[in-house]
């Protein structure tokens, strides 16, 4: 791409390149890279690494936006008596930061607002990193809770979003719940019943 652009490559250059490109796999940068020299706004000028990720993944803004359209439809369609597992493990992290499940569920609709861009905003930063953060495997629901507490069976989560990514995010969670969140859920449920 250095030589398209008729750019000298330093070694300082391509081992930032290296290191921005190495979360994606090969074809996806490749790809990103022939979409770029093609794209009539930007393929003029010499990308940057963040052009190329922006290429591969979209913007940070647009990931927070989507993944929060999920939350909400999961919380006003599914509601936060069921526990559920997200498709893309930032948005577990992130209501598991926020609270977790069942106090998401209790904000008002006049909090909604507010919430939407704690959301959005926490999400972002998670997605700026290049490290992904650990994140609880599920998020719990009252049921959950309750029968886990009173030693009842406890029923599958709602796959929310892609199942087969789901089932990923499922597997490769920490089997805690959110460690600390746990007792905060206990005594959610106290106050419930």
């Amino acid at each position: 791409m250095h030589d398209f652009y008729g750019k000298d490559l330093s070694e300082f250059a391509l081992s930032v390149w290296w290191q921005a490109m190495r979360p994606f796999d090969l074809a996806a940068v490749r790809d990103a890279m022939s979409r770029h020299l093609v794209n009539p706004d930007t393929g003029q000028f010499m990308p940057k690494p963040a052009d190329i990720v922006r290429m591969i993944g979209g913007r940070t803004v647009d990931a927070a936006q989507l993944a929060w359209s999920k939350v909400d439809a999961a919380v006003r369609r599914v509601g936060t008596y069921a526990s559920v597992v997200f498709d893309d493990p930032l948005v577990h992290r992130v209501v598991d930061d926020m609270g977790g499940w069942i106090p998401l569920g209790r904000k008002s609709e006049d909090e909604w607002p507010f919430v939407a861009r704690e959301f959005e905003n926490r999400y972002r930063g998670y997605a700026m990193r290049q490290e992904r953060p650990e994140y609880p495997s599920r998020l719990i629901g009252i049921s959950e809770a309750a029968n886990s507490r009173s030693g009842l069976p406890i029923a599958d989560p709602v796959l929310i979003g892609a199942p087969e990514k789901a089932r990923a995010v499922l597997a490769r969670g920490s089997a805690s719940g959110g460690g600390v969140r746990v007792l905060r859920l206990a005594d959610a449920v106290r106050k419930i019943a």
